[in-house]
């Protein structure tokens, strides 16, 4: 079988901060599934692994074979980029620009800079047109799409669970795909335009409205009353409230209250507190510009709509208020009164005017108690890469 490796480069890994401090990029949720699991489907391919950054090796671990083929961690699979990948031969690499997409080789690189280079000497294919996400904002504007490619790939052949719920009303059953356990009850359901997945054991209650396209996965909840305006996608075991749009959660992260989240990115293990709210666009209706870890300065996205993107492990107290285009890092805990910073930096703790350090030892501490609610435990390899994210982001904590 043959060797699947996802490899990060480091301008791409970088413009995926805070989302990519705890994962290569491959292992992010964009439309149904993970980057890793589109390509594992429609290559048929169960054998995988990662070239990342050295302290995440040891838990995205990588592997060898005598047939290796790289693929670019932010390269999004469809049906002429699998055919390309699957004819290339030994020593034959697809380039998009100055951008390595994928590259087979029996060689075992264990950095980027090797494989990169050892690609540009090879017989190199050019091409012009690939989903390679390259901006972070990327994931929200490709959600749709992505939702609609992976409802395809994930349904076909196979028969949804039925709605049985008399109370609920549907629009659109055909786009409507229910896995094994998943209940609605009294519910509206609009798929008309785009499809609607409701993963396994996942639950949607009393009152909530969903558009399409929309996908929530394994053990999600979408709470009473929730207004979902589409294009949305909730990782595994997610609650979810209020009104949301063009969002993306990876896993076990909640916003189950009242309150605005729109065109906005969350990592895993976050929390909203009661009626947070989100901006999504400036008063002035001007371009919004967000911290870039690149530049270490803030740059234009050239779009008039985004909200928050927020790192891994990030709290927020009850009424918080986010700015368009803020960047939360990386086991942040905000809370109290008025507007936080639109940057606000790893493991801060606090509000605008008094912003201390989250110390690791109590970071880590919660951390644990969180998980554990969802029977999930920190690991000594999750708790290190967590110590050198710290260590790595202590330049972002002016007060320090």
């Amino acid at each position: 079988m043959q060797n699947l490796i996802f490899f990060d480069s480091n301008y791409l890994f970088d413009n995926f901060l805070p989302l990519t401090f705890l994962r290569p990029s491959a292992d992010l949720r964009i439309g149904i599934l993970k980057i890793h699991e589109k390509w594992q489907k429609r290559l048929e391919n169960d054998q995988i692994s990662f070239l990342t950054k050295n302290y995440l090796q040891d838990k995205f671990k990588i592997n060898f074979s005598e047939k290796n083929i790289y693929i670019n961690g932010n390269l999004l699979p469809n049906e002429n980029i699998c055919l390309q990948i699957k004819d290339l031969a030994e020593n034959e690499s697809i380039f998009l620009g100055e951008y390595l997409l994928a590259f087979v080789s029996k060689k075992k690189f264990e950095n980027y800079e090797n494989l990169y280079q050892n690609a540009q000497v090879s017989k190199v294919q050019k091409i012009n047109e690939a989903k390679l996400l390259i901006n972070i904002w990327d994931l929200f504007l490709e959600n749709r799409d992505q939702i609609v490619a992976d409802f395809e790939l994930i349904t076909k052949n196979r028969k949804s669970l039925p709605i049985k719920d008399p109370s609920t009303v549907v629009y659109g059953k055909e786009n409507i795909f229910l896995e094994e356990g998943a209940k609605v009850k009294s519910a509206i359901l609009d798929a008309e335009d785009a499809p609607i997945y409701l993963g396994k054991n996942s639950t949607v209650e009393l009152g909530a409205i969903i558009r399409g396209a929309f996908a929530i996965c394994e053990g999600g909840i979408v709470g009473m009353g929730a207004k979902m305006r589409g294009n949305s996608t909730f990782g595994k075991f997610c609650k979810v409230g209020g009104e949301v749009n063009n969002s993306i959660f990876q896993d076990f992260s909640n916003k189950g209250h009242d309150g605005f989240l729109g065109n906005s990115l969350i990592g895993e293990w976050c929390n909203f507190g009661a009626d947070s709210n989100t901006s999504n666009m400036k008063n002035n209706y001007s371009q919004v510009k967000i911290w870039d870890f690149n530049t270490n300065n803030y740059i234009s996205s050239n779009l008039q709509f985004v909200g928050v993107i927020m790192g891994d492990h990030v709290k927020c107290g009850i009424n918080t208020m986010l700015n368009t285009g803020t960047v939360v890092g990386t086991g942040a805990n905000i809370f109290d009164a008025g507007f936080p910073p639109k940057f606000v930096p790893p493991f801060a703790w606090g509000n605008t005017n008094n912003f201390q350090t989250f110390r690791l030892a109590e970071m880590l501490e919660t951390c644990q108690k969180v998980m554990l609610r969802r029977n999930q435990n920190l690991s000594k390899i999750d708790q290190k890469i967590l110590e050198t994210v710290f260590e790595q982001t202590q330049k972002y904590r002016f007060w320090e």
